[in-house]
Formats: structure tokens, sequence, C-alpha cells
């Protein structure tokens, strides 16, 4: 469970979104706080893509999805695993799922 602008949000033991529809940008700075990260436009963009493409496939990509398809949409940089790990590094895919509002991705641990 987290707090938002006064509101109770459930999520699981990771700290995934119960309900999908809870999600709003306030919920993804609370997730990124508690992982003392401050999102700058880099970590939109990803936020933004895994919605998009969650929107599209049904899914949260896993890491190696990710990396295949991310840098022909945001540009090359972002299909390098290092950076994505830079940006999050608790794990590119799951971190930025969590984030996005997204489910956990299959695959990832």
């Amino acid at each position: 469970m987290i707090e938002v602008n006064g509101q109770q949000i459930e999520t699981d033991a990771e700290g995934f979104l119960a309900n999908l529809g809870d999600w709003n940008e306030d919920v993804a700075v609370t997730l990124s706080q508690q992982d003392q990260l401050e999102l700058g436009d880099e970590h939109w963009q990803v936020i933004k893509w895994i919605r998009d493409y969650y929107e599209e496939f049904g899914t949260a990509p896993n890491l190696r999805a990710m990396t295949k398809k991310i840098g022909a949409d945001l540009g090359e940089t972002y299909s390098d695993k290092k950076y994505l790990f830079d940006l999050f590094p608790y794990g590119p895919a799951k971190q930025a799922a969590r984030y996005a509002g997204m489910p956990k991705p299959t695959g990832c641990v």
C-alpha cells in the first residue's frame, strides 16, 4: 500500500499496482522516491514507452523485448542495456514497469 496525495493505493508485495487504473504520474514519482530515484526526462520517456507497449501488446516488455524494440522508438541509446541499467538500477524492465503502473513483466525475477 502506498499513499499518493492523501489517497491509499493498493500494491502487491513487490510494489506493483493492484489496479492498473490507479496509475498517474504522481504514483510513479512516489514509487521512485521509495527507491531514492529522481525521475528525469529520460526516465519519463521509458515509462511512457512501456505504457504504450502495454497498450499495444497487452503485456509489459521483459528486458530482451525492451532492448530489441525501444531503440527504434526512442533512439539507439535506449537499446543499450548499460544505459537502461544506469536509468533503472534495479532492473530496467521490472523497475520501469512498476513506475509505469504495469504488471511485472514475464520472466523478470
